[in-house]
């Protein structure tokens, strides 16, 4: 589990965790808010057989480095195109997970030469109607997100994270939050956590209708997989969203929630692997 980090521009210095497993084509998986590279593991697992995966601590989460800066949706994008300059990778596939789809399709419309495929995984997508729950509109008060974070324990985030399952699995949910536990609940991570969920609102308000005429003209493949019971990203923000891309497949997973890579992990991960490595994208 090695780090990487980065030089030239806005990122230069900038530390960022990563993990790799497996050789073939390069595939980069992107995780969502809170997240971490190996909450990846079960499609690392899947897709390491036929390809070169890379799962990545995206700034400001899991073992990254946490600077205190402004983590808009380009941000990341920039912090993304470092790595992948970093690993010798020129062309890669692109998979997220909630806001690391954000992060795939901001990537996608900046550098269109480097992405060969994206999927997005319960993607939420700029551009597209998303209404942002009372819970995260708390959270991103000034001062009260703060006091807020405060009071964050265990026990509270396994309750938060239990909610985004359509069926609640306890195995799965511990390890969301006690993996690294320390790390990405100090005072640096929550600063950070706190940082992304309210900087990128203007991506997803402000910036909606570049976003949305941009999408309009991305020529790649683009898969989306989409629990049809996620209370976190709603089917009708998927619906609209594959509607958006020129080159779109919509795929429902029944009985699923938010987390479709871990609540039907063989079906899901069996079509990414078909989407990223199972053929060469037509051109």
């Amino acid at each position: 589990m090695p780090d990487v980090t980065l030089r030239g521009g806005e990122v230069d210095g900038l530390r960022l965790h990563y993990v790799v497993e497996g050789r073939g084509p390069a595939v980069v998986l992107l995780h969502g808010l809170g997240g971490f590279a190996q909450s990846w593991r079960h499609t690392i697992d899947a897709l390491a057989s036929r390809a070169t995966v890379f799962a990545l601590d995206l700034p400001g989460f899991g073992r990254s480095a946490k600077p205190r800066t402004i983590y808009r949706l380009g941000y990341f994008a920039r912090a993304l195109h470092g790595f992948l300059d970093a690993m010798g990778v020129g062309q890669a596939s692109l998979v997220g997970h909630s806001l690391g789809g954000s992060v795939a399709v901001t990537y996608a419309l900046t550098h269109p030469v480097r992405v060969e495929r994206v999927a997005l995984v319960a993607g939420l997508v700029p551009g597209f109607t998303f209404r942002m729950s009372w819970a995260y509109r708390l959270v991103t008060t000034p001062m009260l997100g703060e006091a807020l974070a405060l009071c964050g324990r265990a026990p509270v985030y396994k309750a938060a994270v239990a909610r985004c399952f359509r069926v609640p699995r306890p195995a799965e949910v511990d390890y969301l939050i006690e993996h690294d536990y320390a790390i990405r609940t100090g005072p640096e991570a929550r600063a950070a956590w706190l940082a992304t969920a309210r900087h990128i609102r203007a991506d997803f308000v402000d910036h909606r209708v570049d976003y949305r005429r941009a999408i309009g003209t991305l020529d790649l493949p683009l898969l989306l997989v989409h629990g049809r019971q996620d209370p976190a990203v709603s089917s009708q923000h998927a619906t609209e969203a594959a509607a958006g891309f020129p080159r779109a497949v919509l795929r429902w997973v029944d009985d699923c929630g938010h987390f479709p890579h871990l609540e039907h992990a063989r079906t899901v991960n069996g079509w990414l692997a078909e989407f990223v490595v199972g053929r060469p994208a037509p051109r």
